[in-house]
């Protein structure tokens, strides 16, 4: 099959439904031989008894693509090292890696036990920091080798994790952090091919349907802005060799609208040159705040301020 992506080969996490599933489908539509991962979880994180991800094998193969599937925990180092020696072993290299898996167990704070916490950083986070440091391992034996890849990493975070998300304090910080993380392994990786980017998507899945029940509207004139498959065309492009040059950022997206994210980036401030008295600080810290954009709402909360909010991601 031709496409921008003809030739490599692309990890997929979380694959079996939803946006994995739809990437999935995009990579294998411009030419990538896929290895879609799928654990076949539950929204809560408990096993089901099917498997989604030999289920989305079978449809990139009718449609005349490449596709393996991996049934591995990928929050694990064995799952991950095994995630990594499928894509080698099946298809003699690793071009690409999409971290995606995820599930919710939303609770407000007050609420929240550590299980749930636990459960939903191991999965977001750590599900997406061992298939990177796995992936990243082999791409720098292969550099050291001289066959130095146009690898890529694409990371899913969440307007979430860029705004915070009430009843999400667990999916909030586990996808602060994949920014966070992302832009680490951007700086670190370079050197060895690897361009590192992350996706805030908006789309209607299994973990977003409750969230957009009362906010989606019916597609117009044929055109369903809340479909996953809108936000693939993104995941696919950084995921291709086209990308070259653009790593370290983060993107929204959402039906048709792509929006590059700027967060962080110092806004008004002063500098006393010496040590103020909490009085003096405060002073200092009103008159900044009256002279900076007000912060975004968080998904959930109530308006605070005149400061947009993007897209809620999964």
């Amino acid at each position: 099959m031709s496409g921008i992506c003809a030739g490599r080969v692309v990890v997929v996490t979380g694959a079996g439904r939803g946006l994995g599933r739809a990437h999935a489908l995009a990579f294998a539509a411009e030419g990538a031989r896929v290895v879609v991962n799928d654990l076949g979880v539950g929204l809560d994180g408990v096993p089901g008894a099917d498997s989604p991800a030999a289920a989305v094998v079978r449809e990139i193969r009718a449609a005349g693509g490449d596709a393996v599937a991996h049934g591995g925990d990928i929050a694990t180092t064995q799952g991950a090292a095994s995630l990594v020696r499928t894509a080698v072993e099946t298809y003699g290299r690793l071009d690409t890696l999409v971290n995606n898996a995820g599930f919710l167990r939303d609770r407000m704070l007050v609420n929240l036990d550590e299980d749930d916490w636990d459960a939903v950083l191991r999965v977001h986070l750590k599900g997406h920091f061992l298939p990177l440091k796995h992936a990243a391992a082999h791409w720098r034996a292969e550099a050291k080798a001289g066959r130095t890849r146009a690898a890529r990493i694409v990371n899913t975070s969440s307007g979430a994790g860029l705004l915070g998300s009430v009843g999400q304090g667990n999916y909030s910080a586990a996808k602060a952090g994949i920014i966070g993380l992302t832009l680490v392994a951007a700086a670190e990786l370079a050197r060895y091919g690897v361009q590192v980017n992350a996706v805030a998507p908006a789309a209607r899945t299994r973990m977003t349907e409750r969230t957009f029940a009362e906010t989606m509207a019916a597609p117009a004139a044929g055109f369903d802005a809340m479909a996953p498959e809108n936000v693939s065309p993104l995941v696919v492009w950084l995921g291709s060799a086209a990308s070259a040059g653009v790593t370290g950022r983060v993107f929204e997206a959402e039906g048709g609208r792509i929006t590059v994210m700027e967060g962080w980036r110092p806004g008004p401030g002063a500098d006393k040159r010496a040590r103020r008295t909490p009085a003096e600080a405060g002073e200092a810290a009103r008159k900044l705040l009256a002279e900076a954009e007000p912060p975004g709402v968080a998904y959930g909360a109530e308006e605070r301020g005149s400061g947009g909010a993007g897209g809620h991601g999964s």
